[in-house]
Parts: structure tokens; sequence; C-alpha cells
């Protein structure tokens, strides 16, 4: 590949451990602005229990707040295993380890697809928390079956 071409390529693919790393950063500064610009406004989570589909006001009203009142201690990612990519799309998946600044600890598996959108941006498009499902290692973001393989090629396309 020539210089010009990868560069270009550079500019083009995201590498979801950088990814998590500004998820995490963003968070842990309590930046409501940067952490909310990794978030599509077109963002559905899933998973999460009570609630069928959370989605981009439900994310920055939750975000705002925990900001705000400074709720969160820490967060981070461990475990990444990227399940597909193209070049404007990637689905991967990580445990995220989040302290509350009471010393709760939540540990969830996550399923994560984010995008390049039209400004450029990469941002999470889709989420869906993996706890309560499936093995310890599938929840750590092992893959599961032929089910999630399917569910994967249609989440892509």
């Amino acid at each position: 590949v020539e210089y010009p071409q990868l560069i270009t390529l550079l500019k083009t693919r995201m590498n979801p451990e950088e990814f998590l790393a500004a998820m995490a950063d963003t968070a842990n500064k309590h930046d409501f602005a940067a952490h909310m610009n990794l978030i599509s406004k077109d963002v559905q989570v899933y998973g999460v229990p009570n609630f069928e589909v959370i989605n981009y006001n439900d994310w920055y009203n939750q975000c705002k707040k925990e900001f705000n009142d400074r709720l969160l201690h820490s967060i981070s990612y461990v475990g990444l295993e990227i399940l597909a990519e193209e070049p404007n799309r990637v689905m991967f998946a990580a445990v995220e380890i989040m302290e509350a600044t009471d010393g709760h600890e939540n540990i969830y598996g996550i399923e994560f697809t984010i995008q390049k959108e039209d400004d450029g941006q990469w941002r999470v498009v889709q989420e869906r928390i993996l706890s309560g499902e499936g093995t310890e290692d599938e929840q750590k973001g092992g893959k599961k079956d032929e089910q999630k393989d399917e569910q994967k090629d249609e989440t892509l396309q």
C-alpha cells in the first residue's frame, strides 16, 4: 500500500480499542459534550432490565444526571473481541467495569456496534447488554452460537 493510500485507510478505519478508550476517558473526566459526541442520535440499547430499548434521549438524560451529580467514579473496558468489521461499521464485544462513587461496581458484557456517520465521527449506534444470558465467557465477549452469528450478519446489513 502506498503512503497516501495508507493515510486515507487509517483515517477511515476505527480501532475499537481506541474508541472504548475515548468512551472511558470522556466518562471518567465527566466531559458530557465529548462523551455524547460518541453516541449516535439513532442509538438503541438493548438488554437493560425493565426497558425494551434505550434511545439517545434516555442515554443523554442518564449521563447528564450521572455526570452532574458525580455518581460515576470510573469506567473501563477489558476483553475486547472484534465480531464483524466493514469500512464504516464495526461490531465488537467487551466487558464494561463501572464503579460508582458509593463503591458499587457493575460489570457487564456488552456488544457494541459503532458506525462512521456523515460528519466523519464514529459513534455508537447499538449496544446490547449481554449480562444474564449465556455463559460467563459469552458475557465477556466470547462467541455464542450460530444464532448470534446470524444476528451479527443482520445487524451489519
